[in-house]
């Protein structure tokens, strides 16, 4: 047997064991383009006007890259149409100087061969950059869909309103010092602008922007203070795993010291490019563009599998609360329909499980979702409704429900209580064994419903039913996991392949067998490292339901093997139904699916799944 060759990481201890991780190349994206080694395009045009109904008269471009001009176009447009006496006073081109100039469709190709490959500069860019694109589109070119430069908006970025009273290019180029005055001419105002652009470059220079990326964030009003925070990406490696910005602030108790506060958690592929992006425009969020400004770093941790990153982020979130994350902050706030054990069971709403004898149904995102469960399952069975608590030898008076018949009346103790004890058993083999009773039940009430044209009340029932049915498959998932003492199971990813070891619904660890590692060696050492996890009560996940569920998705997913398999992943067969089913069973037509997903693990559903053993891998 071959040494084990591969990376494990144990989740709980966020120890790593290993450090033979994929090797990730940086990109010229994230290195980023010196704006030395840029080739800009600088384009002006005359038209015969500012409406989307005008032509273009004329084109000037002038290719520069390190200060220095490689090469001029310059070219008269026949528009095919009258020029006004306005435009021709303002731009001196007249009808009678484009009479014998190419048209459009003559100019366009070279043209767009001269700009190839170039970053395009215009002044007021939306005007010309937007005249050659319909251009492009009117006689079938493609537009190259070059990065573009605004000197408007980087002049509006750079320059205090004391020093220029406005961003017109005749106030620029005499700011700047032009060697060339514009004159509503297309050549003459592209080199003026390439002035401008110098000088600007060389003012930006002073703020620390020295690549093309960084340009393009200045002019996206991207903050200086949070550009200069973009070295903190510097030492996170590309890798899988999750970051975290914290902030140190005074300690209230004692305001000589600082605390550590956690301000938001993420996960990643690849750390070093993600957190890259909290420092540029591709970052649009309002509150991530406080919180980077209220951070004072970041810190990360490297994961093995990208499932491990998933879970580490749940649970780093969970243990700080960041107060810029919206999502997973409640991972437990989850709401439950309970079936009290009292002598005439009931349906209650709580929020929590307890090891109490009662039988549980959910979870449910909400109370809200929780009482729309309840109303489901109301729809199906005659169980009763009231909240007092019934003595199974003293009688009391029967309820509103019991007297119009939807209710058994156990109270009554006159012969309901057989009644009601088979209304209760079979709504627990409907939470708990077979769903089709109720889907059958709900559909006759839908077809009545349609056919008295009462479309509301039949949408109201259909949520309900997809809520059961979603419900029910999310309850049956959560308890097979929790039911199996241990699960090693691995999926290829196409280079090696990601190794999970799972207790109770917790990952206990996660490893990395790389190509040429010995799969079966990997997960032997994941085992041996592997958190301890004890036995949850009341038969539930040993994680956070989010957690759990996460886990759940990653073995349903294709080309997952397992390796080695403690205890029962199976759930009954009727107890998830896939959509075809659920329609011919409600016997209606369906416009969305009733079903949350079916389910899908490599060919394999969950009640056929093997016992435990072992299945060969090939490395």
């Amino acid at each position: 047997m071959q040494e084990l060759s591969g990376a494990v990481s144990t989740v709980s201890g966020m120890v790593s064991i290993a450090s033979a991780y994929r090797q990730y190349q940086p990109s010229i994206e994230d290195l980023g383009t010196p704006l030395s080694e840029v080739t800009f395009v600088v384009v002006d045009l005359e038209t015969t006007g500012g409406s989307g109904e005008d032509q273009i008269t004329e084109i000037g471009a002038v290719k520069v890259q390190g200060g220095e001009v490689l090469g001029e176009f310059q070219t008269l447009v026949n528009p095919r149409t009258h020029i006004p006496p306005l435009i021709a006073v303002l731009t001196g081109i007249t009808n009678q100087m484009v009479a014998s100039a190419p048209t459009l469709a003559q100019v366009l190709p070279s043209f767009l061969e001269f700009i190839r490959g170039s970053v395009l500069v215009a002044h007021n860019a939306g005007f010309d950059i937007g005249f050659l694109k319909r251009a492009c589109h009117e006689h079938g070119q493609e537009w190259p869909a070059a990065t573009v430069v605004d000197t408007v908006a980087l002049a509006r970025q750079v320059l205090l309103r004391d020093e220029v009273p406005n961003v017109k290019l005749a106030t620029l180029a005499a700011f700047f010092r032009a060697t060339t005055t514009p004159e509503h001419r297309a050549l003459s105002d592209a080199r003026a602008t390439v002035d401008v652009l110098h000088g600007l470059l060389e003012r930006v220079g002073n703020l620390g922007v020295a690549t093309l990326e960084d340009l393009h964030d200045l002019t996206r009003r991207v903050s200086p203070q949070r550009r200069a925070k973009r070295t903190w990406a510097d030492t996170v490696p590309e890798k899988p795993g999750i970051y975290w910005f914290h902030a140190d602030l005074p300690d209230p108790d004692d305001p000589s010291r600082t605390r550590r506060e956690v301000l938001y958690v993420g996960k990643s592929v690849n750390l070093k490019r993600r957190v890259r992006t909290y420092f540029t425009a591709a970052e649009k969020r309002a509150r991530m563009e406080e919180m980077v400004r209220v951070a004072t770093g970041v810190d990360h941790l490297v994961c093995a599998t990208p499932l491990e990153a998933e879970v580490q982020e749940l649970r780093m979130i969970a243990a700080h609360s960041p107060r810029y994350n919206r999502r997973s902050r409640r991972q437990d706030k989850v709401a439950w329909v309970k079936l009290t054990s009292e002598a005439f069971p009931r349906l209650s709403v709580v929020s929590k499980v307890l090891d109490d004898g009662a039988d549980y149904w959910g979870p449910f995102s909400g109370r809200r979702q929780a009482e729309q469960g309840v109303l489901a399952l109301y729809d199906s069975f005659r169980i009763r409704q009231c909240t007092h608590k019934l003595s199974p030898t003293r009688p009391r008076a029967s309820c509103a429900q019991g007297e119009m018949g939807r209710c058994p009346a156990p109270c009554l103790l006159d012969g309901g209580e057989n009644e009601y004890s088979e209304v209760v058993d079979a709504l627990r083999r409907a939470i708990g064994e077979d769903v089709r009773p109720v889907v059958s039940a709900m559909g006759r009430r839908l077809t009545s419903l349609a056919r008295q044209e009462r479309f509301e009340e039949a949408a109201e029932l259909t949520a309900r039913l997809r809520t059961y049915l979603g419900t029910t498959r999310r309850w049956h998932r959560l308890r097979s996991l929790s039911s199996c003492p241990q699960m090693v199971a691995a999926r290829h990813d196409g280079a090696g392949w990601e190794i999970h070891v799972l207790r109770y619904g917790r990952l206990a660890a996660a490893a990395y067998a790389p190509a040429g590692a010995i799969p079966q060696a990997v997960a032997r050492d994941a085992v041996a490292h592997a958190a301890a996890v004890p036995a949850p009560s009341a038969g539930f996940p040993a994680a956070s339901i989010e957690e759990a569920e996460r886990v759940a998705s990653w073995l349903e997913a294709d080309g997952v093997r397992f390796i080695e398999l403690v205890g029962d992943w199976a759930w009954p067969a009727h107890a998830c139904l896939p959509e075809v089913d659920v329609a011919r069973l409600a016997n209606v037509s369906l416009k969305e699916p009733l079903v949350v997903s079916e389910h899908r693990g490599g060919g394999q559903h969950p009640a056929h799944a093997p016992r435990a053993g072992m299945i060969r891998l090939s490395s």
